[in-house]
């Protein structure tokens, strides 16, 4: 079977995917101080919800109506949300970022497992899971390999972290659908989100009681107003539309990618200074992209004559 490669589109919209999500790190770093998990999570697809359901209209587009749309729309709220949003936002709250986003990096893993399973198009081949190891190893020598010192304090937070990585793997597997039902990356953006608030919102409403929480301070709003504006709604638009043309295993690198934006953005903006561990960890987490995306030993290979 041919192994799908992204093109210059592709990649570049990996890439600002990349910047969204790992912004969601910082948002939740901020978040957690002042609200709990729950009501950050609500916060979060209630506002992008709003926010998409807006630009539908806008755009002279219409939600579906019928039981057969809506159903995976909550199958994907449920997989792509409600699960890894509570699991993360939980997570760190006891666990540091950085060992955070390693964990979260075990995307692709559980990724390419899940894909060879569950479809027909993108088994598990030698140099696909190679790439996956190396991009990983990539990324934990970028981050630093102290962070593990913490590996095995707080079990059930890191637990939590991997158990939303696996959860975003099957949402790349059961988003696919989407593409078949003919709808625009907007549609079942929109549609998951609002999915979401629908289910998390009776339970933040009985757990939280966010009447009863303090004012939030302008910080805490504008880190929700990110996350769910930037992280999420135009995040998930992006998500959607990379799903429909590379495929699910490739979507997943996006979480190899999160800590090399994180970094670049550190020294572009926050004038923080980069390291050798930063470019070399950099480089070989584009070996193992390259290998996944079959182009690194596509290079060796000789063209007929």
């Amino acid at each position: 079977m041919q192994q799908k490669q992204m093109g210059f589109a592709e990649w570049g919209m990996l890439l600002v995917l990349s910047l969204l999500w790992g912004g969601s790190f910082l948002f939740n770093g901020i978040l957690v101080k002042s609200l709990p998990p729950f009501t950050i999570v609500t916060g979060r697809v209630l506002i992008a919800a709003l926010a998409l359901n807006l630009i539908v209209r806008a755009t002279g587009h219409a939600m579906p109506r019928d039981a057969r749309s809506w159903a995976p729309f909550f199958g994907m709220g449920i997989l792509n949300n409600m699960i890894p949003f509570c699991l993360i936002v939980w997570g760190q709250t006891h666990i540091a970022s950085g060992l955070a986003s390693i964990l979260n990096a075990t995307t692709p893993l559980f990724g390419v497992v899940v894909a060879h399973f569950l479809t027909a198009d993108e088994k598990m081949t030698g140099n696909r899971l190679l790439g996956v190891l190396v991009g990983f190893a990539g990324v934990a020598y970028m981050i630093g390999f102290d962070v593990l010192r913490d590996l095995g304090s707080n079990v059930l937070a890191q637990l939590a972290v991997l158990g939303a990585a696996l959860s975003y793997s099957f949402a790349g597997i059961f988003g696919r659908r989407f593409r078949q039902m003919g709808m625009a990356p907007l549609i079942p953006a929109a549609g998951q989100v609002s999915a979401s608030t629908v289910l998390m919102l009776p339970i933040a409403l009985i757990v939280d009681q966010p009447w009863t929480l303090a004012s939030p301070s302008s910080e805490t709003w504008m880190a929700l107003f990110g996350l769910a504006l930037l992280s999420t709604a135009i995040a998930y638009v992006l998500f959607f539309r990379i799903l429909a043309t590379a495929g699910a295993t490739n979507l997943m690198l996006v979480t190899f990618l999160i800590p090399v934006s994180a970094i670049l953005l550190g020294a572009a903006i926050l004038g923080e200074q980069l390291q050798v561990k930063h470019l070399i960890g950099t480089a070989m987490i584009a070996i193992g992209l390259a290998a996944i995306d079959g182009r690194l030993f596509a290079l060796g290979r000789k063209r007929p004559a």
